[in-house]
């Protein structure tokens, strides 16, 4: 799926984990690309593998891996290739950072904001002299939204969003090409939610950075999504422009999470997904979805293929072959 020439590009990836139980397939044949510059956003039910799929790309992996494979190009670079040493010091943080769910509680509360926020500049050799790596840290703290007075503050110090907004600056203070959001926005009231979200569209206008959005809240992503990632049971479904997946997804899965949604300009009656998403021990065969789907008909026992339906348009689903 894409070209060489994508920012990423991620083909056939899997991701289990080893239980008591059995292996969990959290992220199960996921390929996809993205351009530099559009935000995407990824959504799907809780445990559905968004925040795993990042954290797959990335390399943020727990010990009990059961498997792990797939490629993964950046900038035409296949990463997987790389041993653990040099993902670390030339990708992770680097090339591409993540900004983790309830990240305002990632701060270490003994250390000022300022040493935590240049911090990788030092880590990863970008800038060895404190003092320097101070100052761009006000640089990112602006960019932010954020006054270079906090960076003498403790993290208590700082409010919820202020904590949001640092631990967003840390990510971007290496100047990655690729930014990982996993909920940025869950723990804010709507006020700051909406400041945080302002705070995203500028710098992504501004520095051209690539934003991939992980979020519940579809109507809150809709603000910063140029592209749209849906997945379900650790598999993507559907893979659009962000026009496409709120006016007119194609996958039924995708068309009920858009019906659950509430809207300001006309008066819907909301609608909710029967049954529960299966267990990620178990996965049915055929197509993952068909249990909960009211299209389901003969040919969805046999696994659907992803296929491109036009316009960079992707769907997993029988009824677009």
């Amino acid at each position: 799926m894409g070209t060489t020439d994508r920012l990423l590009r991620v083909e056939d990836l899997k991701l289990h984990f080893r239980t008591w139980r059995g292996p969990v397939q959290a992220v199960d044949g996921v390929s996809f690309a993205l351009d530099r510059g559009p935000a995407t956003v990824v959504v799907g039910e809780s445990g559905c593998g968004k925040s795993t799929l990042a954290r797959a790309i990335l390399r943020l992996l727990p010990r009990n891996v059961s498997a792990y494979t797939g490629n993964v190009w950046l900038n035409g670079t296949n990463i997987m290739t790389l041993n653990e040493e040099r993902f670390r010091r030339q990708v992770r943080w680097v090339k591409m950072a993540l900004v983790s769910q309830a990240a305002m509680n990632s701060l270490n509360p003994v250390i000022r904001v300022g040493d935590q926020v240049s911090e990788p500049l030092r880590v990863h050799g970008v800038s060895t002299n404190k003092k320097e790596a101070l100052r761009q840290a006000e640089e990112v703290f602006r960019l932010v939204g954020v006054s270079a007075d906090f960076l003498e503050r403790f993290p208590f110090e700082l409010s919820g969003g202020m904590r949001q907004r640092a631990v967003l600056a840390m990510a971007l203070i290496t100047h990655p090409d690729l930014v990982f959001l996993d909920e940025p926005t869950s723990a804010l009231d709507v006020l700051t939610q909406t400041s945080i979200m302002n705070v995203l569209k500028g710098i992504k206008r501004d520095l051209g950075v690539t934003f991939v959005l992980i979020t519940h809240d579809i109507a809150t992503s809709s603000e910063l999504a140029d592209r749209a990632a849906v997945m379900y049971a650790g598999q993507l479904v559907e893979f659009s422009s962000a026009h496409h997946f709120f006016r007119e997804p194609l996958h039924p899965y995708s068309q009920k999470l858009m019906a659950s949604v509430p809207t300001l300009r006309e008066d819907k009656k909301l609608e909710f997904i029967p049954g529960r998403p299966p267990s990620l021990l178990d996965p049915p065969t055929g197509c993952r979805f068909a249990d909960r789907c009211s299209s389901r008909f003969g040919k969805c026992v046999e696994e659907p293929p992803f296929r491109d339906v036009g316009e960079d348009w992707w769907v997993k689903c029988w009824l677009h072959v």
